[in-house]
Formats: structure tokens, sequence, C-alpha cells
């Protein structure tokens, strides 16, 4: 793939590229506004399915930046299009918050306990040993195992804090049974974005600050991929996987200027 064609769309992560810890990343809203400026599309993604994409809106206003709602792509949303695809109109058992239960309603899911399609797990902030004991003999019962990200932890102001993956791990334990991870670095949350975004692989690049998750899926799925030094990873990191992407930059404001043709020297 050449590095000198024109960029025409953007997908980007967004903790660890746009903001870190609701701090903006300095450069993010001008880069973010030069797309605008320039019409090129792009979709910020995250594999917290949390909160709803009007949440994250207004997280991100808050932290300075002005993201429409309809740029925004969660694994929550991604996980729904999938079940949407594979089985319109069914049913789920949701361990989750409301971006999660939210995305599958607005697909016409019923959300039960009573003999369900899928166990659908999703990030959350209270897992109750109740939801999780239901969600174990459900899986035991049949029920499909559906999880939105593979994330073993997640970021907090005191610490790393379980997340999607860790809890997904208890329940296959317990159940010998492994979900589907819908999320990144599964290349489905990709596709599916391309799709809403109406581009090409071959002319959006995926900017991400994870080697293991944003790299990885954009190489996938047939993207270029830009890594940022201002999240996870480091120059010195990049090293430790078989695969590279396209370019390494310290941060989105370094593309202030050049969001056509990033990869020109």
């Amino acid at each position: 793939m050449a590095n000198d064609e024109p960029i025409l769309s953007y997908l980007t992560d967004m903790d660890g590229v746009l903001v870190h810890e609701d701090h903006l990343i300095p450069g993010a809203d001008t880069f973010l506004r030069e797309l605008r400026e320039n019409e090129i599309p792009f979709l910020v993604l995250t594999n917290n399915s949390i909160r709803t994409p009007r949440d994250l809106q207004a997280r991100l206003r808050h932290s300075g930046l002005d993201i429409p709602q309809e740029a925004i792509w969660t694994s929550a949303l991604a996980t729904a299009t999938f079940l949407d695809d594979q089985r319109p109109n069914g049913t789920a058992y949701v361990v989750g918050e409301s971006g999660l239960t939210t995305a599958l309603h607005e697909i016409g899911y019923v959300l039960t306990d009573s003999d369900p399609d899928y166990v659908v797990l999703g990030e959350t902030r209270t897992y109750s040993f109740e939801a999780i004991t239901t969600a174990i003999r459900l899986v035991e019962r049949g029920a499909r195992f559906i999880a939105t990200n593979p994330d073993a932890t997640g970021p907090s102001r005191d610490g790393v804090l379980p997340a999607t993956g860790s809890v997904a791990a208890l329940i296959t334990r317990a159940t010998g049974r492994d979900p589907y991870y819908v999320g990144k670095p599964n290349p489905l949350m990709m596709r599916s974005a391309l799709r809403r975004l109406g581009a090409h692989s071959q002319s959006t690049v995926m900017i991400g600050d994870r080697m293991d998750t944003d790299v990885i899926s954009g190489l996938e799925a047939g993207m270029r991929t830009i890594l940022v030094t201002s999240g996870i990873s480091t120059v010195a990191s990049v090293g430790a996987y078989p695969y590279r992407p396209t370019a390494v930059i310290d941060s989105v404001a370094d593309l202030v200027g050049r969001t056509r043709t990033p990869f020109d020297e």
C-alpha cells in the first residue's frame, strides 16, 4: 500500500490519543479542527462500553473537544451491530452499563434472564456477584457468550481496575466457554467503523496509542496505522512486536498541517 496515497478519512482511538484521564492532550483540538475544516470524515473509537455516545460527547466537551455523537464509535455499538447482523431481534442477558444496554435496545433486543440467546458482558464499575453468577448459569445452559472487549484492566485515578477481560476470564473458568470479543483488537470493530463512516480501508488511517489493540486491529483491517506515544506505548516498546505501525509520532499535534499526507517526511 503506497504511503503517498491521499488520506480521505481517519479512525482514532480516544484515551491516550485525544484525552488522558479527562484532560485534553495538547494539539488534539487543533487536529480535529483541521479535519473538520478540510471536510475529512473521522470516527473516535473506544473499547469502553460504559457510556453512550451522548455521555462521551459531554465528557469530551468538558475536556475541550467538541465531537458530535455521530462521530463516536464504541465497542458497545460494534457489539450491537454484530448481534443485529447475526441474530436480529434477539434476546440477551447483559452485564454492563447504559452504553451497552442502550445500544442493544436500539437494535430491538429484549434484555432478559429467561433463556436468552446471548450473555453479553461489558464494562461496569459495579460488577455484582449475583449478576456474574446468573451469567455463568445461563452460559452453562447454552447461551452464547459475547464480550465487548478483552481489556483486562482499565485506568482510574487510584490505579488499575478489573475490566471486561478479567471478568470474562472468571466466567470462562467457571463454564469452560470462551467469549467472542467484538472490540479491539478484533478487526471486526474496525470494519464496522469503516462501514459507519462509508470509508475504504486503503484511504483510511487508524491512530492509536497501543500496539496490541489499535495498531494490530488497524493493520488486520487493511489500514495504514499511526502509533502515538502520548498514551501507553513508547518508541522503545514498538520493537517488542512482530509487526510495526506505518509511522510513530509523539502525538496527533504532529499531524497538524499534513492531515491529507501524514506520511510525507
